[in-house]
């Protein structure tokens, strides 16, 4: 049987673990070792649990069952996300491919903003009272004490 949607073609649908197959998963495609942990986890984890009598014997049954809901409810979101990805306008998508793109490149940095080998800045000035503030007047915030926005202010 062949799906639309589905993203594992059919021979290699035989190769794929009997979880994955039982569940009828065509969007998650998960390995031997998940699967393994998927299954035989919960039943391991269910037994241990009911051993140290934390919960009651039926959780060995509804463990699994439970994570194999979660699982096909993953693999259903996963169609639901492919189908609206779909639909989206190819002309849109290059744009949020452009969007997305990590930009790589140097900042310029004016020579005024440098520091010097001392380690002072050079653009940094005070103003009355001992108030740093850069080249435009823009005051820093010092914890100790109050600063202003305009020098005229007290």
């Amino acid at each position: 049987m062949t799906r639309s949607w589905s993203t594992v073609a059919t021979d290699e649908e035989r190769y794929r673990p009997l979880y994955a197959r039982v569940l009828g998963l065509r969007f998650v495609n998960p390995g031997g070792v998940l699967c393994f942990l998927f299954f035989e986890g919960a039943m391991a984890l269910a037994v241990l649990l009911a051993l140290a009598e934390l919960v009651s014997w039926w959780a060995v049954l509804v463990l699994p069952v439970a994570v194999a809901a979660m699982v096909k409810l993953n693999d259903v979101v996963a169609e639901m996300v492919v189908r609206t990805a779909a639909l989206v306008p190819e002309q849109e998508r290059d744009r949020f491919r452009r969007q997305m793109e990590p930009v790589v490149g140097r900042a310029r940095v004016p020579a005024s903003a440098r520091a010097l080998p001392s380690g002072a800045v050079r653009s940094v000035r005070s103003l009355p009272g001992g108030t740093p503030a850069d080249s435009r007047g823009v005051r820093y915030h010092h914890p100790q004490r109050a600063t202003f926005d305009r020098p005229t202010e007290r």
